[in-house]
């Protein structure tokens, strides 16, 4: 049996989430808060909630995503999931609750 020894991660060189979602009445907001362009964003939805289908985008910074939800109480049972590509190339994964 082998052991895998992580690196400890240094708080300078991780990467931070550039997302700020932004709840509402049935409409939220997915914001680029980051310095990169992303592309192929996308948000899928798993659970009982529902959403229109949409094509992956790329947003700029500062950029935002209109995404319109419905269901009945959301925060119980439909969990959000985004993903995106940085310039690097690397893909990146990030669960959204309600």
């Amino acid at each position: 049996m082998t052991r895998t020894h992580l690196a400890a991660l240094s708080t300078d060189s991780a990467y931070r989430v550039p997302w700020l979602f932004e709840r509402g009445d049935g409409h939220f907001t997915l914001r680029n808060l980051g310095r990169e362009r992303l592309t192929a964003v996308t948000f899928n939805l798993y659970g009982s909630g529902m959403m229109p289908a949409s094509a992956p985008s790329t947003l700029e910074a500062g950029d935002a995503l209109e995404i319109v939800i419905s269901g009945h109480d959301l925060a119980k049972d439909t969990i959000g999931l985004v993903r995106w590509f940085r310039p690097n190339g690397h893909e990146y994964l990030w669960r959204v609750s309600f």
